[in-house]
């Protein structure tokens, strides 16, 4: 299934479900979604949401940054306000990766109310969105799969989806290519987008960030249970992976226990044979 979805409307949408996740599961189909923002969305593009299971959208914009009206979203759609930044707070870095890890040590509150929206979201899919769905939904993105225990290398390649997820929106608005300004921005700095998602990553502790930011056990245990199903199981081991049999040892190896009929029967042949040789035990 492609995690890649087309709402019409929007650009950068994305399923989190499908990627391998700790305990050899995966993510769920339709639980948490990603994209930019939905005021774009057609009437179409909202009932293809709701076809997906829709039913809570998590919005990380700053006020201001909404469009008047709330377009052709259907009623009954829940809706929660969780601004990664507040009115006037400039982004760090010029809303560059470069901003992700420095914005998880100093500001975990902010990350782990973002994701206690989720936690708390009722029964039904849920949407996360920013503006361009890249760099702030992307952290909140970053943070739930590492939670789920999702490697680097998948929640890296979800992260670098985006640019060319995006690339078709800036021509439609006839804007320049926003990921040549972000690309020049990190060359100046000596680095990639890789390896700033990278550096993030490296050494990582999801829960021990969210604990920081307020989140509680209970609220941790709600994310990867929307996020992951039960375990299956044990994974499965090569041949070679099995341990091999114990060794009997030597109480393994002795006589069983007789029944008083078998011991009475033992000494009625033993005194038959005059008592010779060693009595049996």
């Amino acid at each position: 299934m492609d995690r890649d979805l087309a709402w019409d409307g929007c650009h950068n949408v994305r399923d989190l479900g499908g990627l391998p996740a700790a305990g050899g599961r995966r993510t769920r189909w339709g639980a948490v979604i990603r994209s930019d923002t939905p005021d774009r969305l057609t009437e179409e593009g909202w009932a293809a949401a709701v076809a997906h299971g829709v039913r809570t959208i998590v919005d990380l914009r700053t006020p201001g940054e909404h469009r008047a009206g709330d377009g052709h979203r259907p009623p009954g759609m829940t809706v929660a306000e969780v601004p990664l930044h507040e009115p006037g707070e400039p982004h760090e870095h010029g809303g560059t990766p470069l901003y992700l890890r420095s914005f998880v040590e100093r500001r975990p509150d902010r990350c782990a109310r973002a994701l206690r929206a989720i936690a708390q979201a009722p029964p039904g899919g849920v949407l996360v969105h920013c503006v361009a769905g890249r760099d702030r939904t992307g952290l909140i993105a970053i943070l739930l799969l590492a939670l789920a225990g999702v490697g680097a290398p998948d929640i890296l390649a979800d992260y670098e989806r985006s640019a060319a997820r995006l690339r078709p929106l800036y021509a439609r608005l006839g804007q320049p290519d926003d990921d040549l300004r972000v690309q020049a921005y990190l060359a100046r700095a000596g680095t990639t987008a890789r390896e700033a998602v990278l550096t993030l990553l490296d050494g990582l502790d999801a829960e021990e960030r969210l604990r920081a930011g307020g989140l509680t056990p209970r609220e941790l245990t709600a994310l990867r249970e929307r996020l992951t199903p039960p375990s299956a199981g044990p994974p499965q081991l090569l041949p070679s992976e099995r341990p091999r049999p114990a060794t009997p040892s030597p109480r393994h190896l002795l006589p069983l226990r007789k029944t008083p009929a078998e011991a009475r029967c033992v000494e009625t042949t033993y005194a038959a044979n005059g008592g010779g040789g060693r009595k049996p035990g």
